[in-house]
């Protein structure tokens, strides 16, 4: 005997697609918006260390040693994504928020207490591990969210703020890596505690958020996703706020499915979505081989190549910081009004033909500091904002069941293909810190592949991106719960959940 299953007709998705902005959307903006903060506060604060590492009076390491501690902090990130990817999909977002954040806390803290090289390798693999469960789980998060006219300002507004943290690090960094203000030896260290301390402070805002209501529906939990969407209704209508009701012709209907194993998402990745994984996939590797390839040995650049003392580098690393938050600011909105394939373009292409005309200037010694750190501040005011909307690319464009394993699938390709080895091999093509006069010709050539990569992601986009501006996520991608009512008795559906 056959029993047919029980599908539920639902209202939610809808219903939080027509929800304004409100007080409970900034409470998601700062509860989740951290994790960006402090991975930029991670990354700045190790990107500072370049000379302050080498000394002999701490660590003494070479300079390929201190572009392979980011290298471990990304390959952390790696393994953090595609484990936590998966609980995420399978237990929630909200469950993984302090368990994430926990892991964080427990290895950046450690990182202050190193000893050598290998320790510091890690614990800051162990810090990576948390910030790449955090991607998945949050990016998931914000876009299940946010309504969908401002759902793509939102994200990439959100990646931004990681620049927020690069500030933050880059004015830390003055005081801390200043002999003047702390001693070398313990500078350094108290660097590392930065971000546990503020990742304490957001537990207490995040114990606020409630569970996703799309991921509720698709699990089986209808009644919970009902009543979440109506406390935020209640929030909003206490405001004075009145909501209209939604057609019923939005409601979607949902059958409770099984769980896919790795074969079947690979099928689906690769299948049923060949381009939009291409899409994904060369979108996230190219910004990655970009950001971690510059953003990882600026402070070595600056140190080697203009003789900037490594106390001095904050100086330059603070309005490069700034550009880059103020890209996906000034730009976001503009991936909702101009549209998601047109902006993915003009940010890609134009960060990288801006690389080329800065490693051309580079090899032929006419910058100095300042105008290399201008020029850095142009080329990533548009790369941010094209940075951040590969994560919102991939995170809007596959199934809701998948959404939390399609970003660690991606983000772990790209940081392996691109962002573990990019490091490494600038740091190596900069050279050792004993030459005086390093050759500029290698650095140049790498700024070349950088630049002819982000403007190949960008030719990709425009030729297979989705114009997923304004739509519901249920629109660009039916979820894999989806179930059709036509094929199955009509006695199995049941009336609209949560009609308001």
């Amino acid at each position: 005997m056959t029993t047919n299953p029980t599908i539920i007709r639902s209202l939610v998705p809808a219903r939080m697609d027509r929800l304004p902005w409100t007080r409970f959307h900034w409470l998601i903006v700062v509860g989740l918006g951290v994790s960006w903060i402090l991975d930029g506060l991670e990354i700045q604060i190790v990107s500072s260390l370049g000379g302050v590492l080498e000394s002999p009076h701490t660590l003494h390491m070479t300079s390929g040693q201190v572009g392979a501690t980011a290298s471990w902090y990304l390959a952390g990130e790696v393994v953090g994504a595609l484990v936590f990817g998966r609980i995420t999909d399978k237990l929630g977002r909200k469950k993984l928020f302090v368990l994430t954040l926990g892991i964080y806390l427990v290895g950046s803290g450690l990182a202050g207490f190193a000893w050598g090289p290998v320790s510091l390798y890690l614990f800051r693999f162990i810090a990576g591990t948390g910030i790449g469960g955090e991607y998945t789980a949050i990016n998931s998060m914000i876009d299940e969210i946010m309504p969908s006219k401002y759902r793509g300002r939102v994200d990439i507004a959100i990646n931004g703020t990681y620049w927020g943290g690069a500030a933050l690090g880059a004015a830390a960094s003055l005081i801390l890596f200043n002999e003047h203000y702390v001693p070398i030896q313990w500078g350094w260290r108290i660097g590392f505690f930065i971000g546990p301390v503020l990742g304490l402070i957001i537990i207490f805002v995040r114990r606020q958020i409630p569970e996703s209501p799309r991921w509720l529906l698709t699990h089986g939990r209808a009644e919970e996703a009902d009543r979440t969407v109506e406390e935020i209704e209640a929030r909003v209508r206490a405001r004075g706020v009145d909501l209209p009701p939604v057609d019923e012709s939005k409601a979607l209907d949902i059958v409770d499915s099984d769980r896919l194993s790795y074969l079947q998402m690979a099928r689906i990745f690769f299948g049923r979505y060949p381009s939009r994984s291409f899409l994904g996939f060369t979108m996230m590797v190219t910004q990655a081989f970009l950001y971690n390839a510059i953003f990882f040995t600026e402070g070595l650049v600056l140190i080697h190549f203009y003789h900037v003392p490594a106390d001095h580098t904050g100086y330059y690393f603070f309005p490069f910081a700034v550009g880059n938050l103020i890209g996906p600011i000034v730009l976001g909105p503009l991936f909702d009004s101009i549209g998601r394939r047109k902006m993915i373009f003009a940010t890609y292409a134009g960060s990288g033909v801006l690389l080329l005309l800065s490693a051309w200037a580079f090899h032929a010694g006419i910058l100095n500091a300042t105008t290399q750190t201008i020029f850095w501040c142009f080329i990533f005011f548009f790369a941010s904002a094209g940075a951040s909307s590969a994560y919102l690319t991939v995170s809007e464009i596959f199934p809701l069941e998948l959404r939390g394993q399609a970003i660690s699938f991606f983000f772990a390709i790209s940081q392996g293909a691109g962002g573990v080895v990019a490091p490494w091999l600038f740091g190596r093509l900069i050279g050792g810190s004993d030459n005086p006069s390093p050759d500029r010709f290698p650095l140049t050539i790498g700024y070349v592949i950088g630049a002819a990569a982000m403007i190949a992601g960008g030719l990709v986009a425009w030729f297979f991106g989705v114009n997923a501006e304004g739509q519901s996520l249920e629109d660009i991608a039916d979820p894999l719960s989806k179930a059709d009512p036509s094929s199955l008795p009509a006695a199995t559906a049941g009336e609209p959940s949560g009609q308001p």
